[in-house]
């Protein structure tokens, strides 16, 4: 018999009810429990980045944090973000530079991307590939990557934009 205990979960601005095994990874909970999808399963040890969701504005692999340390934190999914102008903007630089390409690691350079730019809107290439660690992606390269957040930057700081 699987003990489960009782969470709630605040996703997206919206609040959920669940019940879980204390062991339940954010990551399963936001995909099976959910239907949040845009965070991907993939390494399951926090080394790939595409988990990458925002809790209280700081970029975690929701594959090692476990749901219930979320209780009481903002969490914002990909799938959330459509009302924030900084994010549309971030998208946006990504598909212009070309930073995006087959998308599967997208959403989670957008998320980490947005909680370095919040907390340094003005970074330095060392500063985006420092922050950027833990992402992998197969299929740019990772010149687009810093030159689309780069973009991003700018443009966000040009539009008063945070």
């Amino acid at each position: 018999m699987k003990k489960l205990i009782q969470i709630t979960l605040r996703v997206n601005g919206e609040e959920h009810e669940l019940l879980v095994p204390p062991w339940r990874t954010l990551l399963e909970v936001l995909r099976e429990h959910l239907g949040l999808t845009g965070a991907k399963r993939s390494c399951q040890e926090g080394q790939c980045g595409t988990c990458t969701v925002l809790v209280d504005g700081q970029a975690i692999n929701s594959c090692l944090y476990l749901a219930a340390e979320a209780q009481g934190k903002d969490i914002l999914t990909i799938e959330g973000s459509g009302a924030d102008a900084a994010i549309a903007q971030i998208q946006k630089s990504f598909v212009q530079k070309g930073g995006v390409q087959c998308g599967f690691c997208t959403p989670g350079f957008v998320l980490a991307t947005r909680a370095l730019l919040t907390n340094n809107p003005d970074p330095n290439e060392d500063d985006i590939r420092d922050a950027m660690v833990g992402h992998l992606c197969r299929c740019t390269g990772y010149v687009q990557i810093v030159e689309a957040i780069q973009d991003a930057s700018h443009q966000t700081r040009d539009e008063g934009g945070r």
